[in-house]
């Protein structure tokens, strides 16, 4: 970023962004695939004037009072970082937070917190200065979450196949997909949060070739049933890679897929946990809820179609 170039025009303005909750892996589809979920945050996003502080941050709703109030708030860094791959000057900010996606649950909070703070910035140039396109604003994404497979949906929307190395300029890729509309998701989510760092941890770094050979299998076949072929949503959602060894972190999420999926429910844990995500159709939607656990919360979410947008 250049802040002293003579031909920058200061940003101004208030922009609204509104983006969505996202579930990753699915099963099979470790670190590729995702679909965006209709639930979202708000961000707001004001070029302050001069003289104050640099920024300025109110959150509400989820994890508001958790989360740091200065420079090291995800989304402030996220729009910090657009503003430097704009090579635009960046301006003293107000922020606001309407957060509706649970912290720590899976339902990718953090690759919302990026995008949307990278699509405010985006939106908060003036027309005429050169903005990030939807991929390269993916791209930088990818770069500071540490791989595509949340903030891929979120960008774009529906279903996505991500792919790519997240540690290379422009190194990682994503293919957008529409779900048949047949599909229903619903999301079982418990009140105790974990880390991904934490159930990253947890993974080995080799596998057996069988288990990897059989996810391959099982990923490609879940790419059909939800374009096309819900009927082969159970068979499709079987994983070998990541679900059995994160078991121990969070065993009461463990134990639910198991009995939803011995029940013949395409259940899989939601990212890296523990949020528990069942893919169905719409008649068997009332028997899956009915399964919620005590004091967890529990809700049919549809497919967000457009990804991060302006509001």
């Amino acid at each position: 970023m250049n802040p002293s170039r003579s031909d920058a025009v200061a940003a101004s303005g208030t922009v609204r962004v509104r983006v969505p909750a996202t579930s990753a892996n699915l099963g099979p589809g470790f670190d590729a695939l995702g679909v965006a979920l209709a639930l979202h945050d708000v961000v707001a996003l004001e070029a302050a004037p001069p003289g104050g502080p640099r920024v300025h941050i109110e959150c509400s709703g989820e994890g508001a009072g958790d989360v740091p109030r200065d420079e090291s708030h995800l989304v402030y860094r996220a729009v910090a970082r657009a503003f430097e791959v704009m090579d635009e000057p960046l301006p003293a900010v107000r922020l606001h937070c309407e957060n509706r996606i649970p912290h720590g649950r899976g339902l990718g909070s953090s690759s919302a917190a990026i995008v949307a703070g990278l699509a405010a910035a985006r939106g908060l140039v003036p027309a005429g200065q050169e903005r990030l396109s939807d991929d390269a604003l993916f791209a930088v994404a990818a770069e500071m979450e540490g791989h595509p497979d949340n903030v891929a949906p979120a960008v774009y929307g529906g279903f996505t196949v991500a792919y790519g190395d997240p540690g290379r300029t422009n190194g990682c890729h994503a293919v957008r997909l529409d779900v048949d509309p047949e599909v229903s998701f619903v999301v079982f989510v418990p009140t105790t949060p974990l880390e991904t760092r934490v159930a990253r941890g947890l993974l080995p770094t080799v596998v057996p070739h069988g288990d990897a050979a059989r996810n391959a299998g099982r990923a490609a076949l879940l790419v059909a049933a939800l374009t096309g072929r819900p009927d082969q949503l159970l068979a499709a959602t079987e994983d070998r890679l990541h679900q059995q060894y994160r078991a121990e972190a969070m065993p009461e999420s463990s134990a639910l897929v198991e009995s939803l999926r011995a029940e013949g429910h395409a259940a899989v844990v939601s990212g890296a946990g523990p949020t528990v995500l069942v893919m169905t159709t719409a008649a068997p939607v009332a028997e899956v809820l009915e399964r919620r656990p005590s004091g967890w919360w529990a809700s049919e979410l549809a497919v967000d179609p457009s990804g991060v947008q302006l509001v």
